[in-house]
């Protein structure tokens, strides 16, 4: 059995597309009419650049080559130009193929892909959600408003969660780490309260930044938080000095997660080797594939660490996501997006049930992509997957900032 074509679907979620403004899918046939589906995760160029790089990678280092070989195929990648050393753009385009390899290896077999990872060690995954506005919310309103998110918290609590993450702290900007604004650290200690007194301890609460702070700067925000008790602080500045997040991880009394913006062992490595945070959060769609995330974990055991899957993107990574957790005996928790898109595009074949993910008993991933579906929905206008402003924090009228793809309003 040997890899053959490839096929590569840029799909767009409907509004309020929660996951991002697009999803990359890879679908890779064998000579032998096995077909394997991966995701590859958001991406530092333009989607239609993303797809010449996917096409390249597979072309020149997995076309033609029998899909049991990913560490091979791995090395190839990560050996390309002469660099062996972690590049987020064609390691993200190699995560995709690589999680259609298990697809295809699954199906082939029979059996799951965690049966091929060394077996179920869980039988079910519990999830986490973000925290999304209600029917009847105001979508602008919904980001600053406490009382809005408290409400959505007591709904998913009552679903059957039992972990929600939440990030009022301010804007995601390009000029690096900042100093919270002190009506940012007010608007998310007002968070923490409004929710707790929601769901009381019947929920774990998960406080995002996606690196917006300076390590003084979180340190602030974090000790502010601590009298709410929440699970993680994630990713409390930019994710490339893990030094300066270990003095944060020290200076607070939550514990620090990262890892969506990481690929390959050898940046988890120094996360774990600093003290940064005893959390990691690999987006399997960029950060090496299955088995690359699978060392991880390994790598996690030994600094008494945990593992909890991120997610803003599509199903079929979230597949991949789940499978390698019902591998691990590591696993804290997966993070899902439940919106009707997600669960017509993969067929219903994945669900959260009472806030946990049932381990997939179908070959391979356990889905049946709707390949109709999925083009049926063709990406429109040249923004990225997420990005980042310009403007720097608002220090004088404060800050409301909905993430970095806002929710379109049709």
């Amino acid at each position: 059995m040997k890899l053959q074509d490839l096929d590569v679907i840029i799909t767009s979620p409907p509004a309020p597309g929660w996951g991002g403004r697009y999803w990359i899918l890879v679908k890779v046939t064998t000579d032998t009419g096995v077909t394997g589906w991966g995701e590859c995760y958001a991406s530092s160029v333009g989607p239609r650049a993303m797809e010449h790089v996917i096409r390249d990678v597979f072309e020149r280092h997995m076309a033609g080559e029998n899909p049991e070989n990913i560490e091979l195929m791995f090395r190839r990648v990560y050996s390309s130009g002469f660099t062996q050393r972690p590049d987020l753009t064609v390691m993200g385009a190699f995560s995709g193929l690589e999680i259609a390899c298990w697809d295809i290896l699954g199906k082939d077999r029979d059996r799951p892909v965690y049966a091929l990872l060394g077996g179920k060690m869980n039988d079910r995954i519990r999830a986490y959600t973000y925290l999304y506005p209600l029917p009847h919310h105001d979508l602008g309103a919904f980001w600053t408003s406490p009382e809005m998110a408290a409400e959505a918290a007591a709904d998913c609590v009552a679903r059957g969660y039992t972990a929600i993450k939440f990030d009022p702290a301010g804007p995601y900007t390009l000029r690096g780490g900042h100093m919270p604004a002190m009506s940012d650290i007010s608007m998310s200690v007002a968070f923490c309260k409004a929710i707790r007194e929601a769901v009381g301890d019947k929920a774990d609460l998960l406080f995002g930044t996606h690196g917006q702070f300076t390590t003084a700067g979180a340190i602030r925000l974090g000790q502010a938080l601590e009298p709410y008790a929440p699970l993680w602080f994630e990713e409390p500045i930019p994710p490339d000095n893990v030094e300066e997040m270990a003095k944060v991880a020290r200076a607070v009394r939550i514990p620090v997660s990262t890892g969506e913006r990481l690929t390959t062992k050898a940046e988890f490595a120094s996360v774990l080797q600093s003290g940064a945070a005893t959390i990691l959060q690999p987006a399997l769609g960029r950060a090496g594939g299955i088995w690359e995330m699978k060392k991880v974990a390994a790598l996690a055991e030994v600094f008494n660490a945990q593992m909890a899957p991120h997610l803003y993107a599509g199903p079929v990574e979230w597949a991949a996501n789940i499978h390698l957790g019902v591998s691990i005996p590591n696993i804290l928790m997966a993070e899902t997006i439940e919106t009707p898109f997600h669960d017509a595009l993969i067929k219903s074949a994945i669900r959260v049930e009472d806030g946990f993910i049932p381990a997939p008993t179908a070959p391979g991933l356990g889905i049946d992509v709707d390949e109709d579906l999925a083009r049926a929905h063709p990406l429109t206008g040249d923004h990225l997957h997420l990005e980042m402003r310009e403007e720097p924090c608002d220090y004088v009228n404060g800050n409301a900032f909905e993430g970095g793809a806002p929710a379109p309003r049709d």
